[in-house]
C-alpha cells in the first residue's frame, strides 16, 4: 500500500473530487475511465481502491458533497424568501428543475441514466436513509405549515415527497416532446403548488 501523509491523502481526493466533479458532468460515469480521474492526481490507477472502492462510490461522495452546497440556496431562494406556502413550494420546483436540467452532474444521474448503476452499490439499508434524508431538509418547512393548516395532506412526509416528485418531470422531457415540455412543467409545479395549498371546502378538513 502507498504510503501518503495525511496532507498528501487529503490532496488526491480533494483532486480526485474536483476532476470526477467535472468529467462525470461531462461524460457519465460509464465513460470516466479511472486512467483519466487518477492522472491528475498524480497516482496509479490501482491507488484508487486505497480512496474508494468504485468510481460509483466517488461520484455518491461527489453528489453529496453537491447536495450540501445547493441545498442551502435551493432553500433560501424558496421557502425561506416567501412567506405563502404557494409561492415557496412554486419557486422551489421552479429551481429544482431548473438544476435538474441545466447542472450537467446532476442531469447525467437524473437524465442519463445513471440512477441504477450508482443505486447498485447502496446495500438497501443505506438506500433507506438516503430516501429519509432526501426530504429531511423541507420537513420543518412543511411540518409548521402543516400545523398551522396551511398545506393539505395525509402528514409532512407525503406532502414532502409529493413536492420533491415533480421535480422528475425531467425525466419524460423526450416523451413530451421539446416543443411542449416547458409548458407542461410550468402548469404542473403551479397545479401542485396550488393543489397543496389550495382552501378546503366548508365541509372537509385540511389534513384530509
Amino acid at each position: 500500500m502507498p504510503r501518503f501523509t495525511d496532507a498528501k491523502r487529503e490532496r488526491v481526493r480533494e483532486t480526485l473530487h474536483e476532476t470526477g466533479r467535472e468529467l462525470f458532468g461531462r461524460y457519465g460515469l460509464r465513460k470516466t475511465t479511472l486512467q483519466e480521474l487518477t492522472e491528475p492526481a498524480e497516482i496509479a490507477t490501482g491507488t484508487f481502491y486505497h480512496f474508494y472502492d468504485s468510481k460509483e462510490e466517488l461520484y455518491i461522495e461527489i453528489l453529496k458533497e453537491y447536495s450540501r452546497e445547493f441545498a442551502p440556496r435551493l432553500l433560501g431562494n424558496s421557502f425561506e424568501e416567501h412567506d405563502d406556502p404557494e409561492d415557496a413550494i412554486a419557486a422551489f420546483l421552479k429551481l429544482l428543475t431548473n438544476e435538474f436540467e441545466s447542472n450537467s452532474l446532476i442531469h447525467q444521474v437524473i437524465v442519463e441514466d445513471e440512477f441504477d448503476r450508482i443505486k447498485a452499490q447502496y446495500a438497501e439499508q443505506k438506500r433507506e436513509a438516503e430516501r429519509e434524508h432526501d426530504v429531511a431538509y423541507l420537513l420543518p418547512y412543511i411540518e409548521q405549515w402543516y400545523d398551522d393548516e396551511r398545506v393539505s395532506g395525509p402528514d409532512p412526509e407525503i406532502i414532502a415527497r409529493a413536492i420533491e416528485s415533480v421535480a422528475y418531470i425531467t425525466l419524460h422531457e423526450d416523451d413530451i416532446g421539446e416543443d411542449h415540455y416547458p409548458a407542461v412543467r410550468d402548469t404542473l409545479i403551479a397545479a401542485v403548488a396550488d393543489g397543496l395549498t389550495n382552501e378546503p371546502d366548508s365541509a372537509g378538513d385540511t389534513h384530509e
